[in-house]
């Protein structure tokens, strides 16, 4: 059974509800039957590459004098996930962060979960080609077959166009958004337990 996967890599949702995600697919009794495709979601499509702002200016530019406490209240949540949560990071685009995603290929779990904990856990930046070359080395990719992705704009560039067109067709407005087995939608950031439901609705109607 496959579980598709959109998200994008400052967002804060999508940090929280692939977490709670990946918790009920480990208990989940079927996992080894279950592969999870991850898959590009741009939150701000066609952002100048050179903006980068806090998030606290981002918000307050959204939201007004409100968007100031809108980010600790979310790091109120993921703390009590167990996560480590820094509300100094800076946002920018995310489109080159995606092609290496994509570049990844099997790995690329394992590249967006240290890209998720650089960005979020340490406020390290994923908007520059030294920040990200400098997480996949740690996160155990070839160094030069990362710096020469991220030296050519047009490497996996519609591989990312490719995903954000299948989310819109399936009608995702915003990310974390799951498919289960390509007919179960979940949006947002739900609990654990709601998770849980899906993948054994979606495992069972397989069956049935």
């Amino acid at each position: 059974m496959r579980v598709d996967v959109w998200s994008d890599l400052v967002c804060p949702w999508c940090y929280i509800g692939t977490t709670r995600f990946e918790r009920a697919l480990a208990d989940f009794p079927e996992r080894a039957d279950v592969v999870v495709a991850h898959r590009s979601f741009e939150l701000d499509p066609g952002r100048d590459p050179g903006r980068v702002e806090t998030v606290e200016s981002m918000l307050v530019g959204k939201f007004g004098a409100r968007g100031a406490d809108m980010d600790g209240q979310v790091a109120e949540l993921a703390r009590a996930e167990g996560l480590t949560y820094r509300t100094d990071r800076e946002v920018g685009s995310t489109l080159d962060a995606h092609r290496l995603l994509h570049h990844a290929g099997e790995g690329r779990g394992r590249l967006q979960h240290a890209m998720f904990e650089a960005h979020f856990g340490h406020a390290e930046s994923l908007f520059t080609a030294a920040s990200l070359a400098a997480i996949a080395d740690r996160a155990g990719f070839d160094p030069d077959a990362t710096r020469a992705v991220l030296a050519d704009p047009g490497a996996h560039l519609e591989a990312v166009r490719e995903d954000e067109r299948d989310a819109a067709r399936l009608g995702a407005t915003g990310v974390p958004f799951f498919v289960v087995d390509g007919r179960f939608g979940v949006s947002g950031a739900q609990p654990v337990e709601a998770f849980e439901r899906v993948l054994r609705q979606a495992w069972d109607s397989r069956t049935a």
